[in-house]
């Protein structure tokens, strides 16, 4: 899939709520998405184009209300941008592979890579698959 596909395109794929978050960069409510509290094995993938983004090993529980992962599945599926909204400088994350809006990496996460990746349940699909396809 290429990070070239329209508005129209997306908005015949994606549901409005996941077209608000996915593509107009929104973030879910806090303690709402589906995927928040679920602690099974398996793989994240785009909700947009099924990369495989995160996999359960990596996922905790930050008690920010959001999926939070402390490393991506494979070096380079997520790409950062700088965010300046809301008055602060935050760092985005994006599916390197259709440039999906998935959330924010912040440097506090408690294991041993410090980071926090902070995803939108919408921006993803949990796949109960153990690891990711070769």
């Amino acid at each position: 899939m290429s990070k070239e596909k329209g508005d129209n395109y997306w908005r015949d794929k994606l549901s409005p709520e996941e077209f608000q978050v996915c593509r107009e960069a929104g973030t879910e409510r806090p303690f709402s998405g589906e995927y928040w509290d679920l602690f099974e094995d398996g793989s994240y993938r785009c909700r947009c184009c099924g990369e495989v983004l995160f996999e359960s090993e990596s996922k905790f529980d930050a008690g920010c209300g959001w999926p939070s992962f402390d490393a991506e599945a494979r070096q380079g599926v997520v790409e950062e941008r700088v965010d300046n909204t809301l008055g602060m400088q935050r760092t985005e994350i994006v599916c390197a592979n259709c440039g999906c809006h998935l959330g924010h990496v912040f440097p506090d996460g408690p294991t041993e890579t410090g980071l926090r990746y902070c995803v939108n349940s919408l921006s993803v699909k949990f796949d109960p698959d153990q690891g990711e396809e070769t």
